[in-house]
């Protein structure tokens, strides 16, 4: 019997150029509250430890939504039609990829992620265990406006958004983010789209807090990427991890606090830090699934079907694209 050979990864590099870093790293340090953007995150080590994250005892999103998956995978697959052009937003836990690809079966499988070493290793093993798959890896910045960079109509557009990811985007952002992927899947378009919801925020801030300090080291990370990339001296020893479910906003924001008075080099600019000033690194926005679906609404998309845990920790929703 013939060996089965598979399609070769077919690599797209949208990503963003290092001045797009240093310009937006700049501009929120310059913030009355200075921030720096989540996405800045997942270097190779970020996402190595993004991935670790996943897997501790506390961080409850990861496995309920997989869960979630492997229990409603066939009527997940059946909504999102097969065949279908898949594009999946983050490239992030390819266990959850897996259980859906199994389910879908796909012709075509887009994953798109700003890690470009993450990406490439992801797509490669999921070639290596889908043969028959054609896989176009893209590199880029999905939380801005890009376009898919393979020409199909053939086949129908489904995408995946999994992780609650969403939820690190500022509501009217979210919604925003939500109509660009209206405008890639286009009309009767399909999103699948993992969403964590409200619950005990003493759940939520040890799953933001856990006992082996791994979120801790993934928040910190972020400084060490800095100096790496943008020629900065962030000392990462003079800054601490703080997480805390905001219960007025319902979401949990991730900081890192100035542990003494400091000055910071970045890209040629001096920074100054007063001690207790934050960096405010990320938020993770928790909702109701009447909330999320209204949002969804405003964003041109249309609830078609939501699944849920037992706890009702997290859920998965199917939308389509009213177009």
């Amino acid at each position: 019997m013939e060996a089965s050979v598979r399609n070769p990864v077919h690599f797209h590099d949208l990503h963003p150029a290092p001045a797009d870093m240093r310009a937006e790293v700049l501009a929120g340090l310059a913030l009355p509250q200075k921030r720096i953007a989540p996405k800045f995150f997942y270097d190779a080590e970020g996402s190595r430890l993004f991935d670790a994250i996943c897997e501790l005892p506390e961080y409850y999103p990861t496995r309920t939504e997989i869960g979630i998956l492997r229990r409603h995978g066939a009527e997940m697959a059946s909504r999102l039609g097969r065949e279908a052009l898949l594009v999946e937003l983050g490239s992030g836990s390819s266990l959850k990829i897996r259980v859906l690809l199994e389910a879908l079966r796909p012709a075509v499988y887009m994953p798109v992620d700003i890690s470009r070493e993450h990406l490439l290793q992801s797509a490669e093993a999921l070639a290596a265990a889908f043969p028959a798959l054609q896989v176009h890896a893209v590199c880029a910045d999905y939380s801005a406006p890009f376009s898919l960079p393979v020409d199909d109509h053939e086949h129908p557009r489904a995408a995946f958004f999994p992780g609650s990811s969403v939820g690190n985007f500022e509501p009217a952002d979210a919604e925003r983010f939500l109509r660009r992927v209206g405008e890639l899947l286009g009309p009767d378009g399909r999103l699948l789209i993992g969403v964590d919801l409200v619950k005990d925020p003493a759940l939520l801030e040890a799953a933001y807090n856990d006992a082996d300090g791994v979120t801790a080291a993934f928040n910190l990370n972020l400084l060490s990427r800095i100096n790496r990339e943008l020629g900065a001296d962030f000392q990462r020893d003079a800054f601490r991890h703080h997480a805390f479910f905001n219960r007025e906003l319902s979401r949990i924001e991730m900081h890192l606090v100035s542990t003494r008075p400091q000055r910071v080099r970045v890209a040629g600019q001096d920074i100054d830090f007063r001690a207790g000033e934050r960096i405010h690194t990320e938020c993770s926005y928790k909702y109701s699934i009447d909330g999320f679906q209204s949002l969804g609404r405003r964003a041109g998309f249309e609830p078609d079907r939501v699944w849920t845990d037992e706890d009702s920790l997290f859920s998965v929703h199917c939308l389509t694209c009213s177009g």
